[in-house]
């Protein structure tokens, strides 16, 4: 059976953005719940995009797709 690699960040459950495994309270919405369990990463540059908008992205910066 293959063993799961850590992946190389953990995904914060209230918005989403991606924080090194180091940090312990999220730089976006101060909440203190995270996952390691994620999928896909978006990074974003500009808020008023498109993408930005579906992921509700209110700075710029990487998030996760998919968190459980």
């Amino acid at each position: 059976m293959a063993r799961r690699r850590r992946m190389p960040f953990k995904a914060c459950k209230k918005c989403k953005a991606l924080v090194e495994h180091e940090v312990e309270k999220c730089p976006l919405c101060s909440s203190t719940l995270f996952s390691d369990d994620w999928e896909g990463m978006v990074i974003i540059l500009t808020v008023n995009s498109q993408s930005a908008s579906v992921l509700k992205a209110v700075k710029p910066w990487r998030y996760a797709i998919k968190v459980r």
